[in-house]
């Protein structure tokens, strides 16, 4: 009995000085969203897009296949315009992996064209580089809300 609490000690000890990598909050994911949703509203959204896009990034977009990586993004945005068009969105909840590098976004888009605005939802993935920031590696998003929200 007496050698059963040096020991229980000693593995105590070991588990107590074990490093616990803190894990990141939603809120982190949160603040990246909106802060993508502002800079399309202040710059556009192909700029947005393209500004917040991990090299790997995949874009599903209806009716077409879909665009993987950073410089196919910009190349389908080459002579386009999104002049006049506003899109914003509004993360509704947030998730990140227990590793803290991963999560995921998803909420409601507001997409504002002259004498036009509809609403859906959509899906953001993000990963954190090297640098410490989160970029989208996919997205994705569904039209068709109609008059279940009321524009906010």
């Amino acid at each position: 009995m007496k050698m059963l609490f040096p020991f229980a000690f000693v593995i105590f000890f070991l588990f107590s000085c074990t490093e616990n990598k803190p894990s990141a909050t939603s809120q982190v994911l949160i603040d990246a969203d909106v802060a993508f949703s502002d800079y399309s509203v202040k710059n556009g959204i192909q700029k947005a897009f393209i500004e917040f896009a991990d090299d790997s990034v995949v874009l599903l977009k209806p009716n077409r296949m879909p665009i993987v990586g950073k410089q196919s993004l910009i190349a389908s945005y080459a002579g386009k315009s999104d002049s006049g068009l506003v899109l914003s969105w509004k993360p509704e909840k947030a998730l990140i992996a227990q590793s803290g590098d991963l999560g995921y976004t998803y909420g409601i888009w507001t997409f504002i064209a002259p004498g036009d605005t509809s609403q859906g939802t959509y899906l953001t993935v993000w990963k954190k580089n090297a640098a410490g920031q989160w970029k989208y590696i996919a997205d994705t998003g569904n039209d068709g809300l109609g008059n279940q929200l009321e524009i906010k």
